[in-house]
């Protein structure tokens, strides 16, 4: 046991490190301590200052050193800023612990700068009324996962807390079923294939990712061929971890990137239009399968998201494009 668990109260959680870790980083290592709470909100607390190593506000850098006290002053949650809008979603399934749905693109999941309306998190308020998790905090209630905006398909959501540590948990130890549906600029030779590369924030811009070799964060893709169509690929993806961005920095990398992706393949869609007419107005990326065991019962689910309208008329017009 390196640490120990003195207090674990709503308002503050107390950790004694009883060894030494030179290769571990702090936030790595108060999510083994606090198996519920995920990586992500862990550097967000650091981030905000709640972290504190023997009273002193705590670094992400920082390695556990033996003898140190590590508290966690969990914030007070605010009333819940995102409002409840009556938008149409495509529910999949849903119980009283979960809802699963076919998120369109062009809504964002959850609230941010400069989407204060029109989530999906608007559309759920509306929808579960007071039913969401409050565990994603007062931005993301009920959010375990999220899809780019441009990105449509299955996404799931809680609607308690039990439920959401019980897909969190999975979702963290990488027992969740991804499968994705994309078209990808040029045609790919090998029928099936796996990228193995580590992606992190871009050093440059910000905003995006990016493959660098030395990053610690590791990303793996596998993919097979669908169908070979008019300078294009259809592929099945499968994303072993979940890496922002991942499919579409992976397909980047190895020199696919996903069609009408103006962020990570604007040359490749310029390419395509110049060559075939087709000018998609959006990543074709779907997000065509979710699989994972209900937080309650245990029992296996399964959810599959059709093809929405323009995916599928992208694929027929590259099919019958004979330029």
């Amino acid at each position: 046991m390196v640490g120990e668990l003195l207090e674990n109260e709503p308002k503050s959680t107390v950790v004694i490190i009883q060894e030494t870790l030179t290769n571990e980083r702090l936030d790595r290592y108060l999510t083994t301590m606090l198996p519920n709470v995920s990586r992500g909100t862990i550097q967000r607390l650091l981030r905000e200052g709640h972290i504190f190593v023997n009273d002193k506000k705590a670094k992400n850098t920082q390695h556990p050193v033996a003898g140190q006290t590590i508290k966690i002053n969990w914030p007070i949650p605010k009333d819940v800023k995102a409002k409840p809008e009556d938008l149409p979603i495509n529910i999949l399934f849903e119980d009283d612990d979960l809802i699963v749905v076919n998120k369109a693109s062009g809504m964002p999941t959850h609230p941010s700068n400069g989407h204060d309306c029109g989530t999906l998190v608007n559309a759920l308020l509306y929808h579960c009324a007071s039913s969401l998790s409050g565990v994603g905090g007062v931005v993301r209630p009920g959010i375990v996962h999220r899809l780019d905006m441009n990105t449509s398909g299955c996404l799931v959501a809680a609607k308690n807390d039990a439920a959401h540590l019980g897909l969190a948990s999975q979702f963290k130890n990488r027992e969740v079923d991804k499968i994705y549906h994309a078209i990808v600029a040029g045609k790919l030779e090998k029928d099936e294939g796996k990228i193995d590369a580590p992606i992190a924030r871009h050093p440059k811009n910000r905003k995006m990712m990016s493959v660098q070799t030395d990053a610690s964060r590791e990303a793996q893709t596998s993919w097979s061929v669908i169908e070979r169509m008019n300078k294009c690929t259809l592929v099945e993806v499968k994303i072993h971890t979940g890496r922002t961005h991942q499919i579409r920095v992976h397909f980047k990398h190895i020199g696919f990137p996903i069609i009408g992706d103006t962020t990570y393949g604007p040359k490749a869609a310029s390419q395509l239009s110049s060559n075939t007419g087709i000018n998609p107005q959006r990543q074709m990326l779907h997000a065509k399968q979710l699989s994972f065991a209900h937080p309650k019962t245990g029992k296996a689910k399964s959810f599959e998201a059709p093809w929405p309208i323009d995916f599928e008329q992208t694929v027929n017009i590259l099919r019958n494009n004979k330029l």
